[in-house]
């Protein structure tokens, strides 16, 4: 990297991609349990499904830095654990086992055999193991193929041999899957063509003819080398092919699936072919063939089934019948394959079928499902089609069947998994007043196509919400003895009053617990073994065994503040005094002889809980309105002596000190959190022999004084900040780092623990006068989505420039369009079970080649998060584009313009007009009423608001229009993109205009002249898919390739472009290269391994500096933050170079040349890395830091910080 960038940015990941590329099934823990593992761009994750809740939960994510191509699954004969085989883009094979105790995956073998990249040439695109867990072969998509054996040694642990070659040139590899051959020699089964003669022939003929083949290698053990067995010609349209079970299960061969058939085959055995069922309907096309895209085997005692699917998400159930000998048992021959419709899921890339009878399928777009099997489909009306009333020859045609698809009847949905992929675009905006505005996106395909509201928190599940009878200002709960498991009273504390009600079957108010009532209440603990105690604002109430002691404060003075523990007690007093209790060994409380006098009034009060084996926490905090924190000893020969003190930027409304789990030095620590009066967080190490403070870390949450509670979620001490809004302070549970997050919930006034037999963790608070209890189930998610359906795939979208709404452009190809639809199905021949109109969410929309479904739609995210209304486009027209703007002509009313294309055909592109349409704003804009539409030569890709009028971008021009009364007026127009325009931004009256191909120009608009003049741009031909300015001269973007880049516009070029006068000076300078007088230079360049959709320049956080925030097709959002300072970048650069060599990415890529896919990197620091430094052991934590002259915590602050303070 050039040391010598002006510019750094350091990126970051919100949202890791979420679109599964496969899924496998095995037991990688060692257990009986099985566990999904899914690819999904360059993370490897674990998932672990719950049979008994039907829930699926992820275990471990790890980023590998490099692209994850194929998975398998497999296991040595006789042991019980999965290994998985990665096939990457590192030109290595790499084996990776999953380890449950310390949740990492582990590196067994990294062997390299090519080149690195993804090439044509190298292995590492297909994968194929053999059932047994022999050998596996790798192949690349043409000539080289290699088998690797696996086997154990005399420790049993793994062994991997040299590779063996198969390679065969001038060959295309389509897939490649392990035969089942029980344990004879290890073969393996591939379709494909040869194409060296159509290589060789100028005139054609022989790719006419050219045969796809159906190939078997096999792996002899005994010579150590791989033969090519055996190959037939099979149907050319071939994709798939599936293992059918072997050995004693079945008879060994596969399954070839091809367009519109399925056909058995085996060396030994004859072929048997059934065709793939079609759908019949009103909106159907009879005669539209259907393709095999994914699917699974399944075995079970003594039987085995294939699940099926095809492109319109429908699963057929695939079986084999084998000929039977005299006792009726299967000889291995088979005598003929069946199929049968089983039911409709959405289009998977992975199918798998756990032993527990769950289906999980990984969604191709939007959220992927997990099901449960309510039956298999045997006793159904379903017609069966059977292979005997078909040829076998691939050659011969046949009459094409149909069935009815219906709704789900054999499998039932028991959870979706949120998935944002595709992600299509994506605005910030706060449209709901919060502290942090919310994420809006566009997510989906067809008829699952959605818009999604996502909000920074974590998920609240509400139990209770009841009323009281009046306003609490506090409320408890508690034990009545130290072996209860649950809570046996709420306490409620009024202006001037106290209600104690019971816990059990329902909650009711109880009087004879000792508790006084006639007083507000400031703390209840359940003491000692027996005890209670109750502090009040005149005195401390003990109750024993249904007696009740009283301690009264002096006269004059009351308590202000309290604070208790199982042990101890200690209260303040409002002249300033600090009184200490402690339980002595006969079960009463003894004072202190001494109180301790504070400089100022206290405010608040923390004893840490009783460490285990001890008989007192050590410290009390206590916070003074001088806006200090004091660390007291209670340690009996220094008791109440100051140990520390911290000054503070203003008074201290809540102090809690406690113990929680600690990524820097493995075990728990104890933390002070300290909560200010201005609505900032603290959190302080507090040493637990010293009583010093360190380390702290601060966070803003709100405008009001921060309140503190200690609460247990999921087993783990966390602190409950209530501002504003709640939040929560917990470790995270997978690198164990403090996360702080806003609940999804009401603002509460206090909280509180809260354990009873309907509710094990839960909490309990208070909102008004209203109590409610409530419990936080994930910690791994927080970012929050809130989904709404929407027609078609979503293109684009805007919001509207005052009112909380959005309109979407939506459009799919090839799909009968609504008026078609109806058309179709009001036709009066059709038969009664063809007029069925199933649910497109599920089923899809009917397909209609060369048609186009288009609509816009206003939705409305935070009222009735709906869509309030639809437009749809006739006559084939698909929307483009769309831009939201203010005609000064109009006196800056706001209008919608839409850009449309008719009859297009996307490749190779065609089109027989584009048009422009105008609507106006009705009801607040909640409706939009046509006003005219105008034609212009091609569909206008980019719109956008400019000086009060319309800039156009059509084709190679832009072109300005102003509103008329009967169609748009073009006012200018220049040729101004080398190809076809994409992409408009503006500041001033400087345009940027983004190209499909050649990245970006900036353009300069001279009113007076009314002239377009291009004066900059790149040297790079960019594949652009979104842009947006920076600042005046800089522009970020990103492309199809998978880049994100920064270009700024020389300084002298952007101030003569912006010179006073006619802009003569720039139409007659001379062009540089057949382009513009001047070029842009590059600031900055990164690959992060997802096409970007969308990029804008915003805030995520309150009070949060500016970021660049993307978002990527495979539904990722990521950040990147810009450097203020070099002694930050110093300090993350060295970083980085210390993490790619001591943390060297899992599937064996290099880092540094994985971020540099296609250009090298520059001025960006890769912070996924580099928070990876949370993960490492202690020892190379400890080693990393010392070189850098830095204490481990400190690295875990800096690397904190540079997230907490932009983003989440």
């Amino acid at each position: 990297m050039a040391a010598t960038s002006s510019m750094f940015m350091y990126s970051l990941t919100i949202k890791p991609s979420s679109a599964i590329t496969q899924a496998i099934l095995g037991q990688f823990a060692g257990t009986k349990e099985q566990q999904i593992v899914t690819a999904s761009g360059s993370r490897l994750t674990i998932h672990r499904p719950d049979p008994t809740q039907g829930k699926i939960t992820t275990i471990l994510s790890q980023d590998c830095f490099g692209i994850i191509r194929t998975l398998a699954a497999f296991r040595l004969a006789g042991s019980n654990k999965d290994y998985i085989i990665i096939g990457s883009d590192s030109g290595r094979i790499t084996i990776v086992e999953y380890n449950p105790t310390q949740n990492a995956f582990n590196r067994l073998h990294l062997e390299t055999f090519g080149k690195s990249g993804v090439r044509r040439v190298v292995p590492g695109q297909y994968l194929a193991v053999d059932p047994k867990g022999r050998a596996c072969l790798l192949a690349a998509v043409e000539k080289n193929k290699l088998v690797y054996v696996l086997n154990r040694n005399s420790q049993a642990e793994l062994t991997i041999s040299s590779p063996l070659e198969a390679h065969k040139a001038q060959t295309l590899v389509f897939t490649l899957v392990g035969l089942d051959v029980g344990y004879e020699n290890p073969i393996f089964a591939a379709l494909e063509i040869d194409y060296g003669e159509s290589d060789q022939d100028p005139e054609g003929h022989a790719y006419d003819t050219i045969e796809k083949l159906l190939v078997y290698y096999e792996l002899d053990l005994g010579l150590n080398h791989v033969v090519r067995k055996w190959s037939d010609p099979v149907d050319r349209s071939s994709n798939a092919l599936f293992q059918v079970p072997g050995g004693v299960d079945g008879p060994s061969g596969v399954l070839v699936c091809s367009e519109d058939n399925i056909t058995y085959r085996h060396s030994n055995q004859d072929a048997f072919r059934v065709p793939i069922p079609r759908r019949k309907g009103a909106t159907e096309d009879p005669s539209r063939k259907r393709m095999i895209c994914s699917g699974v085997m399944h075995k079970m005692k003594g039987v085995f089934f294939f699940l099926l699917q095809t492109e319109d998400g429908d699963l057929f159930k695939v079986t084999i019948d084998m000929v039977e000998d005299d006792q009726g048992q299967p000889t291995g021959e088979v005598s003929r394959l069946k199929i049968k419709y089983f039911d409709t899921v959405p289009v998977a890339t992975s199918l798998c079928i756990l032993k527990s009878g769950f289906l999980f399928v990984a969604s191709e777009t939007g959220n992927h499902h997990f099901y449960q099997f309510e039956k298999l489909g045997d006793d159904d009306e379903e017609t069966e089609y059977i292979s005997d009333n078909f040829p076998s020859d691939p050659l011969e045609t046949y009459k094409p069947v149909y069935f009815h698809p219906r709704t789900a009847e054999n499998v039932n949905l028991v959870e979706g998994i949120d998935a944002m992929n595709p992600l299509i675009d994506c605005k910030v905006a706060n449209l709901t007043d919060d502290d942090a505005p919310q994420i809006y996106t566009l997510n989906g395909t067809g008829a699952r196509g959605s818009f999604r509201t996502i909000k920074h928190g974590l998920e609240v599940a509400e139990i209770v919400e009841s009323e009281l009878p009046g306003v609490p200002s506090a409320v408890w709960t508690t034990k009545l003895t130290q072996e209860d498991n649950f809570d046996a009273y709420i306490v409620l504390s009024f202006g001037n009053a106290t209600l104690v009600l019971s816990i059990g079957e329902t909650v009711e108010e109880v009087t004879d617990t000792g508790f006084l009532s006639s007083a507000p209440t400031l703390a209840v603990q359940q003491l000692g073994e027996d005890g209670l105690v109750q502090v009040h604002p005149k005195g401390i109430r003990h109750i024993r065994a249904g007696r009740t002691n009283e301690w009264h404060a002096p006269q004059h003075r009351s308590i202000v503040a309290a604070t208790t523990n199982q042990r101890q007690v200690a209260v303040a007093l409002s002249s300033g005094e600090i009184i200490y209790f402690e339980l002595d060994s006969d079960g009463s409380l003894a004072e202190y002889d001494d109180p301790k006098e504070m400089s100022g009034s206290v405010t608040c009060l923390s004893l840490g809980e009783v460490p285990e084996g001890r008989v007192r926490s050590q410290f009390l905090a206590v916070g003074c309105d001088d806006s200090t924190v004091r660390i007291l000893s209670l340690d009996p020969d220094s008791t109440l002596e100051n140990k520390s003190v911290q000054a503070l930027s203003s008074q201290p409304s809540a102090l809690s000190i406690m113990a929680m789990t600690d990524s820097s030095s493995g075990g728990s620590t104890l933390y002070l959190h300290i909560g200010l009066h201005s609505g900032i967080y603290l959190r302080t190490v507090l040493d637990e022999v010293t009583g010093e403070l360190s380390d702290t870390r601060t966070r803003f949450l709100g405008p009001k004084a921060v309140k503190l509670f200690k609460v247990t979620v999921q087993g783990q001490a966390a602190v409950l900040a209530l501002c504003s809004q709640p939040w929560l302070g917990y470790a995270d549970p997978q690198t164990k780092g403090f996360m702080l997050t806003p609940l999804s919930y009401t603002p509460l006034e206090w909280g509180w623990n809260f354990s009873s037999e309907q509710c094990l963790e839960g909490m309990v608070g208070i909102q008004g006068q209203n109590l409610r209890i409530f419990t936080i189930e994930k910690l791994t998610e927080n970012l929050l989505q809130e989904a709404i359906p929407l027609a078609h795939t979503p293109r684009r979208f805007v919001r509207h420039p005052n009112q909380p709404l959005f309109y979407v452009i939506e459009s799919d190809n090839n799909t009968l369009s609504n008026t078609a639809k109806t058309r179709l199905l009001s036709d009066p021949s059709i038969v009664n079970g063809d007029a069925n109109v199933l649910p497109p969410e599920e089923f899809g929309h009917p397909r209609g080649k060369g048609h186009w479904a288009s609509c816009v739609q206003v939705v409305d995210p935070v009222h009735k998060k709906d869509v309030l209304q639809q437009l749809d486009f006739e006559d084939n027209e698909a929307a483009v584009s769309i831009a939201a703007v203010s005609f000064a002509s109009q006196d800056d009313e706001t209008f919608l313009v839409v850009g449309t294309g008719k009859d297009m055909i996307v490749n190779p592109r065609s089109f027989a007009a584009g048009f422009i349409h105008v609507y106006r704003f009705q009801e607040d804009g909640r409706e939009l009423e046509f006003i005219h539409k105008t034609k212009v030569e091609e569909p206008p890709l980019a719109l956008l608001a400019f000086q009060g009028r319309l800039l156009v971008g059509v084709g190679k021009e832009i072109r300005i229009y102003d509103l008329g009364m009967k169609q748009m007026l073009r006012k200018a127009q220049a040729e101004v993109s080398p190809q076809l325009i994409v992409g408009l931004q503006t500041q001033g009256s400087r345009i940027v205009v983004s190209d499909v191909q050649q990245s970006v120009t900036y353009v300069a608009y001279k009113f007076q002249e009314n002239l377009l003049i291009p004066f900059a741009d790149d040297s790079i031909a960019r594949w652009t898919t979104c842009t947006t300015m920076v600042d005046y001269e800089t522009i970020a973007g990103g492309d199809k390739f998978g880049n994100l880049w920064l270009l700024r516009c020389p300084q002298k070029a952007s101030d003569e472009a912006d010179e006073e006068g006619s802009g003569a000076h720039l139409v007659h300078e001379r062009q540089y290269l057949q382009g513009t007088p001047s070029r842009l230079a590059l600031m900055a360049h990164f690959f992060p391994q997802d096409i970007p959709t969308s990029i804008q320049k915003t805030q995520l956080v309150s009070g949060g500096r500016d970021v660049l925030l993307w978002s990527g097709m495979q539904g990722t959002i990521g950040i990147l933050i810009p450097f203020v300072g070099r002694e930050d970048v110093d300090f993350f650069q060295t970083l980085e170079q210390h993490l790619r060599s001591d943390d060297a990415p899992l599937a064996g890529r290099d880092h540094l040349t994985y971020r540099s896919y296609y250009v090298p990197v520059k001025g960006v620091i890769d912070g996924d890395l580099c928070e990876r430094f949370g993960l490492l052991t202690s020892d190379k934590k400890m080693s990393i830091a010392a070189e850098m002259d830095r204490t481990v915590r400190e690295m875990e602050r800096k690397i904190a910080d540079m997230r907490t303070r932009v983003a989440y």
